[in-house]
């Protein structure tokens, strides 16, 4: 196989990961009634993906494979199914890159704090049109690991329970709010069940609405690296019972909970891209400067 006609198999792939990508989220969309807009940005993004690999394939088609062309520069994240939540929505997110350095980020673990999945939308339309950031690294996007919360506009999810502390950690307090049993919601569990599988080198939890850049564990000079690419202030919350920090930190995985003032919820996804987006590909790039 010549290396114009493996490139066309390549392309009809990604054509064809995007159309799966829109129709699993187009389900999702609707399982949300009428909370469509945080995935606006999100379809939008891959939409413009999937045209331009449209483009490229029928020139492959058309030509017998045209050799390289200027729409390689763009690519798809690869749609990953994580599991339900307890109202039965999916879970789901994006996989880019094949790389060993790998980079997990997610948002809306309390579902009243949702400015960061239209923060992940932007991500990964980023990412869709600077692959090279890719090189050597894997990015692990979820961009709402609390549906039923989402929904709800709730920090809890359906049962009420503060996923952010139903961690399976040495502080974990057991109670209604935080779960009788640690990992006892399905929320908790599929992202635990990330972490093992990804192993991730570092995690990127976004929050609001402490306005600041808060670390757990061993994760001072990500900190610190990161704090001078946006406005946050750097600070140290503590570990809290059963968070997600406390279980990273108990594994010897460096965290940042990047926590976006309230007022994010009012700025529009080029706005928000513009003040944190830089937080994001600080993460992802580490220990390199980012761009």
């Amino acid at each position: 196989m010549t290396k114009s006609t493996f490139g066309g198999f390549v392309k009809l792939t990604r054509i064809m990961d995007s159309l799966l990508w829109i129709v699993r989220h187009r389900r999702a969309i609707t399982s949300y009634g009428k909370d469509m807009k945080r995935f606006q940005d999100m379809i939008i993004g891959k939409t413009r993906s999937l045209l331009l690999l449209v483009l490229g394939g029928v020139c492959f088609l058309g030509a017998g494979g045209c050799g390289p062309m200027r729409f390689n520069q763009e690519v798809a994240g690869e749609s990953v199914f994580f599991g339900y939540s307890a109202e039965s929505r999916p879970i789901e997110g994006e996989l880019f890159g094949k790389g060993e350095d790998v980079i997990f980020i997610l948002a809306a673990i309390h579902g009243n704090e949702q400015a960061g999945t239209r923060l992940v939308a932007s991500l990964s339309d980023y990412l869709c049109r600077h692959p090279r950031l890719l090189g050597g690294r894997c990015v692990v996007l979820m961009p709402v690991a609390n549906p039923d919360g989402v929904e709800r506009n709730s920090r809890g999810n359906s049962y009420g329970v503060d996923l952010n502390r139903n961690f399976a950690t040495a502080n974990h307090v057991h109670s209604a709010r935080h779960g009788e049993e640690p990992l006892s919601e399905p929320e908790t569990r599929i992202i635990a069940a990330v972490i093992r599988q990804w192993q991730p080198d570092r995690i990127l939890s976004i929050h609001q609405p402490l306005n600041c850049l808060d670390y757990d564990g061993q994760s001072e000079a990500l900190a610190e690296h990161l704090a001078g690419y946006g406005p946050l202030p750097l600070k140290k919350l503590g570990s809290l019972p059963g968070s997600l920090g406390s279980y990273a930190a108990e594994r010897n995985i460096p965290i940042i909970t990047l926590e976006l003032p309230r007022a994010a919820d009012q700025e529009d996804s080029d706005a928000l891209w513009n003040t944190y987006g830089g937080y994001l590909r600080a993460a992802i790039t580490y220990p390199d400067v980012a761009e």
